[in-house]
């Protein structure tokens, strides 16, 4: 099984659809043939969901589906080369119509090329259509069922949602293990290299165990460089090595030996402390042969292994080895219907004989129960729903899948409707423990033509609802530290469930593993090599089948050319962070291309015959530092939906960008319009963007260089656009004129967004007031906004009216002295101040580098605020003196994580925000040097970290804080009413005055909790 058939059918028969009455098909005269191909398609389309079941089991129904898929393959590069013979065909002949004859219009000699193409087309689309019929009449055929879905597919309404909700699931026993395990690297932190393993079964939970360990609190302080590497079965030895200085902090360069990287690495740990987790070994030399001796300088260092092989440990050396056991049943029960998002467990409690079954054939494995928990809670919650899901677990239990294939989660898989197969399985590009980012596989899967169109909506916006559908199924796992979830990883059993299901079209590895038989086979293909040179195998080139082909990062020389010609049917070229520095004219024979990913690449220039590309989609430019011009030729690509540009210094364009009406996409786009040549100009004019009505990503920089619009509509009527970024460029050393500021306010204040804005960034605006639209009610989708370097700004805006905002980020506002109750609506002269909710949705707030802000304050002063702060003898009185709370103004009620950094002169804390910030869980405060007391909030509920804060004295009255971490903190006294406290992390150079104020606090656990204060002074 490889690509799934209903939707590639289905697609090929759309397009059909649309090509029948297409100019440019008519002009070849193929409509006939095409028709009666569409009919074939049909007619078999019905029955190839029961062949893709049964084939699992039937291998003579696998090969049918083989033959089958290798004619759709075709199929679908027919129909797409008629599209493109027959539009070049138009450009090149302008004058012909589709009412013209076949040769009206054209020379001699073009009317000669024009049949000669229409027959070659006509040729193979017959020569399809015996092939297809032939498949229909095989015996196989004859007996398998219509089994066609009536109607469209529901969409489930956890869908749609916009939270992805991570339950409370079970833990006492990772978390006894992991404490238990800290422990044991602490007391063993001065060793040389002191080696421990984690063993278990795949998808047991030792990956989760270690990453518990590696983000503790105190591992992070006890050594000087961290390290987590996945090594997996098919590793590359440079990899690994670049990946630890990556994360040690150091940059590699491109080309480097593997000596060299190991001696860098001994530099680097020399006269350090390390820890190293080497996630999922499956090989002891990864150790002996390759890391031990470049660690070997450190003065000390811990490794932790995780591996399924028990004899691994003993290889290695270590010890201590820490078994993963099976989960219980009870623990396997509790897992399973807390994975369904169920909140009491009597919800489900008649349905619990069912779900311990279920749990035996999910083998107590953690990830196989979450992964059919999400199957169950799509399901009616009934005895009969929970038996059917039973009832194919025991099936496959009879298949002929491997072993080492956990059949719960092919279970899983297979309930997926047909679209989430296809893009679930393509995942499996990406190498073992590989980051996934949203965007880019958003358009990967947009250029293969895996994303169903919807009515109204923007393919990448379809395919962003896979992206988080896949998620919310537990079959891509999220990374917690990107806000929105726009990073993801795949588990390696369901990677290996990938693999296995695509293995005969998809491949991963050095292609020096490929024989030219096995080549000719494949359709994907992401290379992992240690090779500074790429030359695919030798296949003939009528068998080269590529559609898709990754190479990122993988050379440190190049591409060979000849590799270009080979792949005539490639739809993704990936060649992100190779070193390839030029791309050959030969690349426009790649006529069917839709993706071509440049990024980080040393090109230097883009040739015209890019031009050809007529099919292509999207053109990734990003960080191309050696790419200062783009040819006159991409005002050609009449179908490209994205052109990134980000990090690349853009300063000679073609005039003519509004053509392409496709575009949905535009990044680094540079303003400008002072022309260079009768063709070109150094950027581009905010008029040419009146066309581009489909725009969902918009990112202007340089918009100094912009002049006024002729009408405030520019952007407004953008009815699909969802990111805005409006950057300037920075001055350094002169400062601004009057005019300029005047010119640049002026500007921002015409590019009113739409309603629909969902994320918006300004960057180094010089204008002294920001535009009005940003602080009103027009910004009503608005998620996440980020204010940086508007340092020339007095008052922040209004904000707090935004009804949908989650994260904000204030960061170098150098002008702005106070932040006051007109940010949060409750100015005395404000109508609706009385009834409002400031800021009713937001969750993070960052707020950094403001040098001069030194008042914050929500409400107006007041003489009942200084009333009750008569009592006061420390001065904190005076600070918050008349900062009465208005009952009938809630504010932050949904604030998570409020983090302020390089604020020196700020003095005070609202003292509203105690009483109202009542989600609270994190709090940071960095280079809050002015700041006195951290006190009364009540509802600050996990982290309370403070570094930096010169003049802080006090910290009370925070009953719920779990952790605790202090840093460069001189004058902090006193630290008391800190009830919940279970953790306490302190700076070396904390140790004098902590004495003050420790032994209270670990009296206080002692008798509140009956356990220890876990303390960790950094030596």
């Amino acid at each position: 099984m490889a690509t799934i058939l209903f939707p590639f059918i289905g697609s090929c028969i759309k397009k059909i659809q649309e090509l029948a009455t297409d100019e440019a098909v008519l002009i070849l005269g193929v409509k006939q043939e095409l028709t009666e191909l569409q009919r074939r398609m049909k007619q078999i389309q019905c029955f190839v969901s029961d062949a893709e079941q049964r084939s699992i089991q039937e291998s003579a129904v696998s090969n049918w589906l083989g033959e089958l898929r290798d004619a759709m393959y075709d199929a679908d590069n027919i129909i797409d080369l008629a599209r493109f013979k027959g539009s070049k065909l138009l450009v090149d002949n302008p004058s012909s119509s589709r009412k013209s004859t076949l040769c009206s219009g054209f020379s001699p000699l073009s009317c000669f090329h024009n049949i000669q193409i229409r027959h070659e087309i006509a040729v193979q689309i017959r020569s399809l259509n015996k092939r297809i019929e032939k498949i229909s009449k095989d015996n196989i055929f004859l007996t398998l069922h219509n089994t066609a879905p009536n109607g469209e597919i529901s969409v489930p309404n956890w869908r749609k949602r916009s939270h992805l909700v991570e339950p409370n699931l079970v833990g006492k026993e990772i978390r006894y293990s992991s404490k238990k395990l800290v422990e044991l690297v602490l007391a063993h932190n001065k060793n040389k290299d002191y080696k421990l393993a984690i063993v278990g079964t795949g998808g047991v939970g030792k990956t989760t165990l270690a990453q518990k360990i590696y983000n503790d609190q105190k591992i992070k302080g006890n050594f000087k460089k961290h390290a987590w590497i996945c090594v997996s079965q098919n590793y590359n030895e440079a990899n690994i090595l670049k990946e630890i200085l990556r994360n040690f902090g150091v940059h590699e360069e491109q080309g480097e030996t593997i000596p060299e990287l190991q001696s860098k690495i001994a530099e680097t740990i020399e006269g350090n402390s390390f820890f190293l987790v080497l996630d999922d070994m499956w090989q002891s030399n990864v150790w002996t042969n390759l890391l031990r001796t470049s660690l070997h300088k450190a003065t000390a260092g811990v490794i932790l292994a995780t591996t399924r092989d028990d004899t691994f440990a003993m290889k290695i050396g270590a010890q201590h080895t820490h078994r993963v056991d099976l989960m219980s049943i009870e623990v396997g029960w509790e897992l399973l219907w807390k994975s369904m998002g169920i909140d009491q467990e009597e919800e489900v409690q008649n349905l619990r004989n069912t779900g311990i079954e279920i749990i035996h054939k999910c083998g107590y494995l953690p990830l196989a129960i979450k992964v059919l928990a999400s199957v169950l809670a799509s399901k009616d919650q009934t005895e009969n729903e929970w038996k059917k899901i039973l009832s194919k677990s025991f099936t496959l239990s009879q298949s002929k899948l491997p072993d080492e294939i956990e059949r719960s989660l092919y279970v899983s898989y297979n309930e997926l409707p047909h679209h989430l197969k296809q893009c679930f399985l393509y995942c499996a590009l990406f190498p073992e423990d590989a980051t996934i980012v949203r965007d880019d596989i958003v358009r990967l899967w947009v250029a293969e033509g895996f994303v169903e169109e919807q009515q109204g909506q923007l393919s990448e916006e379809t395919a962003e609802e896979y992206y988080y559908e896949l998620i919310h199924r537990n079959l891509l796992q999220p990374d917690g530290s990107t806000f929105d979830h726009t990073n993801c990883k795949m588990h390696d059993l369901l990677r290996q469930l990938a693999c296995y299901l695509s293995r005969e079209e998809c491949f991963v590895g050095d292609t020096e593993l490929i024989g030219g038989q096995s080549m000719s086979k494949l359709r994907r293909l992401s290379i992992v090599t240690n090779k500074d040179m790429l030359v695919l195998p030798i296949v003939d080139r009528g068998n080269h089948k590529m559609r898709t082909l990754r190479i990122p990062y993988a050379v440190s020389q190049g591409v060979g050319n000849s590799n270009f010609k080979k792949l005539l049917h490639l739809r993704v070229l990936d060649l992100a962070g190779s070193s390839i520095q030029t791309i050959p004219d030969c690349i426009a024979k790649l006529n069917l291309l839709r993706l071509l990913d440049l990024n980080g690449t040393n090109i230097s220039c883009l040739p015209e015959s890019i031009g050809y590309l007529m099919n292509l989609q999207i053109l990734n430019l990003q960080m191309c530092k050696g790419l200062h011009n783009l040819p006159l030729a991409i005002t050609k690509l009449i179908n490209l939906r994205r052109l990134g540009m980000d990090y690349t210094d853009i300063n000679q364009v073609p005039k003519g960008i509004g053509k392409l009406v496709s575009l949905n996409d535009l990044e680094g786009f540079p303003i400008g319009g002072e022309t260079v040549s009768r063709e070109t100009q150094d950027g581009w004019n905010l008029e040419e963007l009146r066309h581009l009505s489909n725009l969902r990503r918009l990112d202007l920089i340089k918009l100094e260089r912009a002049t006024t619009c002729s009408t405030d509509s520019l952007l407004i009527d953008k009815k699909y656009l969802k990111v805005l970024n409006l950057q300037c460029t920075k001055h350094l050393i002169e400062s601004y004129s009057e005019e300029d500021v005047g010119h640049i306010e002026k500007i921002f204040e015409q590019l009113i967004p739409p309603h629909n804005l969902e994320d918006l960034l300004i960057v180094d605006f010089f204008g002294r007031k920001f535009p009005t639209w940003l602080g009103s009610t027009h910004l009503v989708s608005v998620k996440y906004l980020k204010l940086i370097d508007c340092n020339s700004c007095v008052h922040l805006p209004p904000l707090w009216q935004l009804p949908n905002l989650k994260y904000l980020r204030i960061e170098g506002a150098a002008a702005v002295t106070k932040i006051g109750p007109e940010f949060v609506g409750c100015r005395g002269d404000n109508p609706k101040s009385t009834v409002a909710v400031a800021f009713p949705r937001l969750e993070s707030l960052v707020i950094r580098d403001m040098p001069n802000w030194e008042e914050w304050s929500f409400v107006e002063e007041g003489n009942a605020a200084a009333a009750s702060m008569e009592g006061e003898e420390d001065g904190s009185a005076e600070i918050r003196k008349g900062e009465a709370p208005s009952p009938r103004v809630q504010v932050l009620p949904r604030l998570k994580r409020l983090e302020l950094g390089g604020c020196p002169k700020l003095r005070a804390l609202p003292r509203q925000l105690g009483q109202e910030a009542t989600c609270l869980e994190l709090l940071g405060l960095r280079g809050a040097s002015s700041l006195k007391v951290v006190e009364d909030l009540p509802f600050l509920s996990e982290v309370l970290l403070i570094s930096r804060c010169d003049d802080l004295e006090r910290v009370s009255n925070l009953p719920r804080v779990g952790r605790l971490r202090v840093e460069h903190c001189p004058k902090l006294r006193c630290v008391e009413g800190l009830g919940s406290l279970r953790q306490l992390w302190l700076d070396e150079d904390m140790q004098e005055m902590s004495e003050l104020w420790v032994s209270g606090l670990q009296r206080q656990c002692q008798k509140l909790h009956d356990e220890d204060l876990d303390v960790y002074d950094r030596a």
